[in-house]
């Protein structure tokens, strides 16, 4: 198991701690109808919140669409300070769209 950090402006506001996980592997047990769904940019990533506290739990990976980033501090009794942490850079990921934020610092990619 690896856990990773993002420095998207997205994942830096949200301050998450991640494992990848397949999408066979993830199976919401309860709650699903609480959460609450956030696309931007190329929207192909799916971030997902609880609607009922605004935590953010997981998303759909853009750079891997069959995978699954959990944020590891929504996971009740698990003790991550054993396991390696790999910072990975999300900034410079391409932006698109019509009128892409100037916030969004990625290169930019013609609509």
């Amino acid at each position: 198991m690896e856990l990773t950090t993002c420095d998207c402006s997205l994942c830096v506001k949200k301050n998450a701690l991640m494992t990848k996980v397949h999408e066979s592997e993830l199976e919401i047990l309860s709650g699903a109808e609480s959460l609450r769904e956030y696309r931007w940019n190329t929207h192909r990533a799916r971030h997902f919140f609880c609607g009922e506290c605004g935590i953010y739990t997981f998303h759909r990976k853009r750079a891997a669409p069959d995978h699954f980033g959990v944020n590891i501090f929504c996971l009740d009794g698990f003790d991550h300070s054993a396991i390696p942490v790999r910072a990975t850079e999300g900034i410079g990921m391409t932006v698109t769209g019509p009128n892409p934020r100037d916030e969004w610092p990625g290169p930019r990619e013609a609509p």
